[in-house]
């Protein structure tokens, strides 16, 4: 064990050395790791302890001695407060580099076969990598000092909420309708939920925009089934903002982490918007996932395509199908196309979605991919070609069974999280073989990265 000792609050000078998995700085004190938010590799920084522990320590940064030539300074005025992004002083350039070798790091960790040969391609970027978030999810809190209600984000690693009016990665209008609809919340005075004393109603505002259909949906999300003032509301959001085109209520009545509840109520308008990828139209309901990212999700689902390469009459399942954005985008080329989801919501978008395009055949059920996949194999369904994009606790361990038990002749990986996907290699690669990876930046000014990896059977 480590002999080293620090304590709370002590001040420390020290070197960084890399970066680490979440975009902090990873500096020694001695042979003691420390953990420094804000700092880049090549710095000598003056932090002081927030957290210590026998193996490592988590410390603030007080001061830079010596800069790295690869930071900038953050654009955003809530940079140093909000914990949405952590790499807005970091050159996007050197962002899409360590994204790479986040990759690399994680690989090292989990140590799959023969990973030390893989192909790693470099980060695909964005021209612009800034206002691309198609979604926010901005929590509600009253301000007791000011009698206002407050939307924004939570701050780094805590629970204390930092307003938010101008968010740089957010898509615009998006911003300025939770701008609005805020004003009309303070001007309504409606009772915001209070995790601790478990009383009021709002509790998040969600605003999603179909970038290519300018279409919006807003969900106000609730402790109860009661909205206050709803007709109101309605009202001068119709007056107020003309492209709300769809207006939910989504009930969260547990404690928990998770944003929505089970239930959704439709309060006006569509019950879905429209976004296109390409010449595919898509209904995205409340609850359905998809990507936050659409001009990078064209270029992700291209890669996917590109790795998949499906040819006529093939056979592909498409895991974790959300609304079927991969699988119908290669629908026209398949045999047949088989997804599931565990949010009924999101299968009916997908067989909507399907029915658009007249598709025939195309199979969508509800249920985990993890049940589902490996039912469909042992009933003697052969797929040529399997894509999963799991959520980022990566592959259920049923599903890697059933990936090895019955491999098919190709598999793509679609990760969001590096460290699961690595973890995930390990056991696959008894079975495939890894061609490339190839990393995707979805989240610009983050530590998150998308990974398409390509696998062919052994």
């Amino acid at each position: 064990m480590n002999q080293v000792q620090v304590t709370t609050n002590q001040t420390l000078q020290i070197k960084i050395k890399r970066l680490g998995i979440n975009g902090e700085g990873i500096g020694y004190y001695k042979r003691l790791i420390i953990f420094v938010p804000r700092t880049l590799p090549g710095e000598d920084v003056q932090v002081r302890v927030t957290k210590a522990s026998p193996k490592f320590a988590e410390a603030e940064l007080i001061k830079i001695i010596k800069v790295s030539p690869d930071r900038i300074e953050p654009p955003c005025e809530f940079y140093d407060r909000c914990g949405g992004c952590q790499l807005q002083h970091l050159a996007y350039n050197k962002q899409l580099d360590f994204k790479k070798d986040l990759l690399k790091q994680s690989l090292e960790k989990f140590k799959p076969a023969d990973f030390r040969n893989y192909k790693l391609k470099d980060t695909i970027g964005m021209d612009d990598p800034w206002r691309y978030r198609n979604k926010a999810q901005f929590q509600l809190q009253f301000n007791d000092h000011t009698q206002q209600a407050e939307a924004g984000l939570y701050e780094m690693n805590s629970h204390h909420l930092v307003a938010i009016d101008n968010c740089l990665v957010q898509e615009e209008t998006t911003q300025k309708v939770l701008n609005t609809v805020l004003e009309l919340i303070n001007h309504y005075q409606l009772p915001i939920y209070n995790e601790h004393k478990n009383s009021g109603i709002l509790r998040t505002l969600m605003v999603r925009i179909g970038i290519e259909t300018g279409q919006v949906q807003l969900v106000f999300i609730t402790s109860t089934p009661k909205l206050p003032k709803k007709n109101h509301l309605i009202r001068e959001i119709n007056e107020k903002l003309p492209e709300v085109v769809s207006i939910m209520q989504n009930v969260q009545n547990k404690k928990t982490s998770l944003v929505m509840g089970d239930d959704t109520i439709h309060l006006w308008g569509q019950e879905a918007i429209e976004e296109k990828i390409n010449d595919l139209t898509f209904d995205l309901s409340p609850r359905a996932f998809f990507q936050l990212n659409p001009k990078q999700t064209k270029v992700l689902y291209e890669e996917a395509r590109r790795a998949l390469d499906l040819s006529k009459n093939e056979s592909l399942v498409d895991a974790y199908c959300g609304v079927g954005t991969i699988g119908l985008s290669l629908a026209h080329l398949a045999k047949e196309v088989r997804g599931m989801d565990i949010i009924p919501q999101a299968i009916e978008d997908a067989k909507a979605n399907a029915l658009r395009k007249g598709f025939t055949n195309t199979r969508y059920e509800v249920g985990t991919a993890e049940e589902l996949l490996p039912q469909w194999l042992a009933a003697g369904f052969k797929p040529d070609a399997i894509v999963v994009d799991p959520p980022r606790t990566g592959l259920g361990e049923p599903l890697l069974e059933a990936l090895t038990n019955y491999p098919a002749k190709k598999l793509v990986y679609v990760s969001c999280n590096v460290s699961t996907l690595a973890r995930d290699l390990k056991v696959l690669t008894k079975t495939y073989h890894v061609d490339y990876l190839q990393s995707v930046d979805m989240f610009p000014q983050t530590a998150r990265c998308e990974v398409v990896v390509k696998l062919t059977k052994k």
